[in-house]
């Protein structure tokens, strides 16, 4: 089967962030809804995959759930579709977590990553004779202090795949949630089947208006798509350091000129390490915004994206703030249109 990442979509709160219950993972997704993804146009899925569908909390094997996504990629091969499967969340490291040394251990603690390396030689050597199966280490990490560390675990883990599934594509990003501006700190890239990702949210303000998750958004309240800088400026100021790059505009609108401007500093920094392909794993806008100005947002994302021939993955199918089925039909119909095109 040909790997073609072009225009996918995720699979979000399937097997990550949500209720890790038999019930949920039996009703959320259906094959018939890998059938309905591949009808719709899109040419692959991103699958988040937290660890406890594999592993119980002590490290013990869950063959029930390793079983589990083997039925998915069965699926997904039904309908002539690749796969990524994404470690969402590793034991000892939750991106929710960030900073929070208690939790998030991983790049720490040599147990912990011992146990990271572990689960993926596992997953390897499940799933690593499928055709359209691509890997992927690590959804986030976040911490500025983890770079050299995050470095280090990518390149054992790296390592022990290879020695199982030698030709399968693998996916990695930087820090700071996968922000364009990290692809910089990772270290050149010797394996021809590498794939660098960054995930596109920017603007934060604009994307990710009134996120319950994210207290400092209901201080700045409703944000458009274009609108002038001084708007995005106030807003960005109160946000912090996610809209930094914000700051930094010397024009009277924020439009897809910065849009264009933060996807430049992915490909520039991909080119510099010498990756050999490119891929967005996340973008997308709550469903909290203007309809409107949302189509607008990804009309413009998706035209700098393919001026700078990259694939990519809408967040997300289903529910989760920010899926097809939270919007009315028509404007769903149009979001899809967009992002399949």
């Amino acid at each position: 089967m040909s790997l073609k990442l072009l225009r996918g979509i995720n699979l979000g709160g399937f097997l990550s962030q949500c209720v890790h219950t038999k019930e949920h993972y039996d009703s959320f997704i259906l094959s018939e809804d890998i059938k309905k993804i591949k009808d719709m146009g899109y040419d692959h899925v991103r699958l988040p995959i937290d660890y406890m569908v594999f592993q119980a909390e002590d490290g013990a094997r869950i063959d029930e759930g390793f079983k589990r996504v083997h039925d998915i990629i069965g699926w997904t091969r039904d309908n002539d579709l690749p796969v990524i499967l994404d470690l969402h969340k590793a034991y000892g490291y939750d991106f929710n977590d960030a900073n929070d040394d208690s939790k998030n251990k991983l790049f720490n603690d040599k147990p912990t990553q011992d146990r990271f390396v572990e689960l993926w030689r596992d997953i390897a050597t499940e799933y690593h004779s499928y055709d359209n199966v691509v890997f992927e280490l690590l959804n986030e990490v976040v911490e500025d202090k983890a770079a050299e560390a995050w470095n280090d675990l990518i390149a054992r883990t790296m390592g022990e795949i290879r020695k199982i599934a030698p030709d399968t594509k693998v996916i990695y990003g930087g820090i700071k949630w996968n922000s364009a501006e990290t692809i910089k700190y990772l270290r050149p890239v010797t394996d021809k089947n590498t794939i660098i990702t960054f995930h596109f949210y920017q603007p934060h303000v604009f994307t990710h208006q009134h996120a319950y998750w994210m207290p400092a958004m209901e201080q700045i309240g409703d944000m458009s798509y274009p609108d002038s800088i001084d708007e995005y400026k106030k807003a960005a100021e109160i946000l912090g350091g996610q809209d930094s790059s914000v700051m930094e505009l010397d024009k009277d609108v924020l439009d897809i000129d910065y849009l264009r401007r933060m996807v430049k500093v992915a490909v520039d920094s991909a080119k510099d390490i010498g990756a050999p392909m490119l891929y967005v794993g996340e973008y997308g806008v709550i469903d909290k915004a203007p309809a409107e100005d949302m189509l607008r947002w990804l009309s413009d994302t998706l035209t700098v994206f393919k001026e700078n021939e990259i694939g990519c993955a809408l967040w997300t199918y289903r529910k989760m703030d920010f899926g097809l089925d939270l919007w009315d039909d028509d404007t769903s119909a149009k979001m899809v249109e967009i992002t399949t095109n």
